[in-house]
């Protein structure tokens, strides 16, 4: 059975299950899934300058918003399970956690753990972090000695 790591920022759409449960034809699949609730204020300033450069000005607005730390808690576990469910429904093995601090050591010692043959990470554009190479994924590449595949979620 092939293993992947899945670190993931939301839930997963119909249209992200569909994706990452068919990346490896019939094979068996299964997942550990990593969902980080939302971040610190540094993280909010990022999100809205991607919004910005998006044309999602709206969005940049609402960014604040967003409910964070402890808050985000309970809808983060709420999505987790959510997607969890979504991913098993379409036959593959998925198992997962809610991580809030130091996402990559964490990321690390689950590779390690499952005996992981990759890591995906699907999210959204982050263009600042991108450009900077401070993304999930361009930091995970130094770090998880297995391929790390970045891919970019659907939207609601």
């Amino acid at each position: 059975m092939f293993t992947s790591v899945l670190m993931i920022e939301k839930p997963l759409t119909p249209e992200d299950v569909d994706f990452v449960t068919t990346l490896h034809g019939e094979e068996r699949i299964s997942f550990v899934v990593l969902l980080q609730p939302r971040g610190d204020q540094a993280d909010v300033l990022l999100r809205a300058i991607d919004d910005v450069a998006m044309g999602e000005l709206r969005e940049a607005v609402r960014e604040g918003e967003e409910p964070e730390g402890k808050e985000a808690r309970e809808p983060a576990e709420i999505g987790l399970e959510y997607s969890l469910r979504a991913l098993r429904e379409a036959g593959a093995e998925a198992v997962g956690q809610v991580i809030e601090d130091h996402p990559l050591d964490k990321l690390t010692t689950v590779v390690e753990e499952a005996g992981a043959d990759e890591v995906i990470v699907l999210t959204a554009p982050h263009y600042v972090e991108e450009f900077f190479h401070r993304d999930w994924a361009s930091r995970a590449r130094h770090k998880v000695g297995v391929p790390v595949l970045k891919l970019f979620a659907h939207s609601e």
